[in-house]
């Protein structure tokens, strides 16, 4: 779960038991996204585990009250998890945290840039962003995400390993852990396989990166094309530009109470399923290993991009699709 730290007490296996497990939810203030995550805390529930649900954007008191709750816990973990490296939350929490066994997972395309950055002792900025000029709030947490990216590094000591489907290539004291989505396979599934095609939605018009209406004109063409008759929207597209998609294409769209890889391994699930550059293409193929599913992907065309898109962003995105292609032999179309 994104931006959630977990702390372990003591040096058991997770796996074996989960009594010395805390999961820490810093629950976002999005709607889905805290649906998503109410329903990922019940699946830990079941799985054993001690949840803690932190209200830690409610209010301007929030974040001191949920660091000063969370400060003794944090102090004696043994080992931490985080969910988010460049979550401002995480960073501030690190702070506290004396932790020598500190735990990257996480499954988004931003682990692919936190490496990244990392190995080149670069500041912690979402790929996004990059290029694009500090603000105020920036500025402000400066010294923090300093010190988390000092935290984040190996050191005598402190051992830092980063738990991920994504292609990684980290510094040589990084130890990297691939995530094989076995417990996934084994809890759900297999999931039944329809003869139609579904589509899986990006927040890349939400973040600035692609022009809403180049990006409405591609589902469009992809769905035509594909037959598609499903989106499964991300969680963080807006309902407006959901609307339109929907006016537009005639696409069901499916608001996702769970990530899309459980949900596609509960089913039901197209035979082909479409995506645009995303943290899917790396975790779909793991997840729906063996169901006979078809990912097929479509690049982002530069012409797509807007004017205020980071001059990082489509080497980062070509590089997603790329390394998808390599590793999972994944067909690419064009819209």
């Amino acid at each position: 779960m994104n931006g959630v730290p977990a702390q372990r007490s003591g040096p058991q296996d997770a796996a074996a038991g989960h009594d010395d497990l805390t999961v820490v939810v810093l629950s976002p203030t999005d709607p889905m996204s805290r649906g998503q995550l109410r329903r990922m805390a019940e699946l830990a529930r079941e799985e054993g585990m001690r949840v803690r649900w932190e209200e830690a954007r409610g209010g301007p008191t929030a974040p001191l009250r949920t660091i000063g709750g969370l400060a003794t816990l944090l102090r004696r973990a043994d080992r931490i998890v985080i969910g988010d490296p460049f979550s401002r939350y995480v960073h501030l929490l690190l702070t506290v945290a004396r932790a020598r066994d500190l735990v990257v997972v996480d499954d988004g395309t931003a682990t692919m840039e936190f490496v990244a950055q990392l190995g080149s002792g670069e500041r912690l900025v979402r790929w996004h962003r990059r290029g694009s000029r500090a603000g105020a709030r920036d500025l402000l947490f400066a010294p923090f995400a300093a010190s988390a990216r000092r935290r984040l590094t190996p050191a005598r000591g402190r051992t830092v390993e980063v738990f991920s489907a994504m292609p990684v290539q980290a510094p040589e004291a990084v130890t990297v852990t691939p995530n094989t989505f076995g417990w996934t396979r084994a809890r759900f599934g297999p999931p039944r396989i329809t003869k139609g095609a579904d589509m899986v939605g990006t927040s890349l018009v939400e973040t600035g990166v692609v022009d809403p209406d180049r990006y409405l004109e591609a589902v469009a063409a992809l769905a035509r094309t594909h037959g598609a008759t499903r989106y499964f929207a991300h969680r963080r597209e807006s309902p407006d530009k959901l609307r339109a998609l929907h006016r537009r294409t005639g696409l069901e769209i499916v608001r996702p109470d769970l990530p899309l890889e459980l949900i596609a391994r509960r089913g039901p699930v197209g035979r082909t399923v479409l995506s645009f550059p995303s943290t899917v293409v790396h975790t779909l193929p793991p997840a729906l290993a063996g169901t006979g599913v078809r990912l097929l992907v479509c690049d982002i065309d530069p012409g797509w991009l807007t004017e205020n898109a980071s001059p990082r962003a489509q080497g980062f995105l070509a590089d997603v699709t790329g390394s998808a292609r390599t590793a999972h032999g994944l067909r690419m179309v064009a819209a």
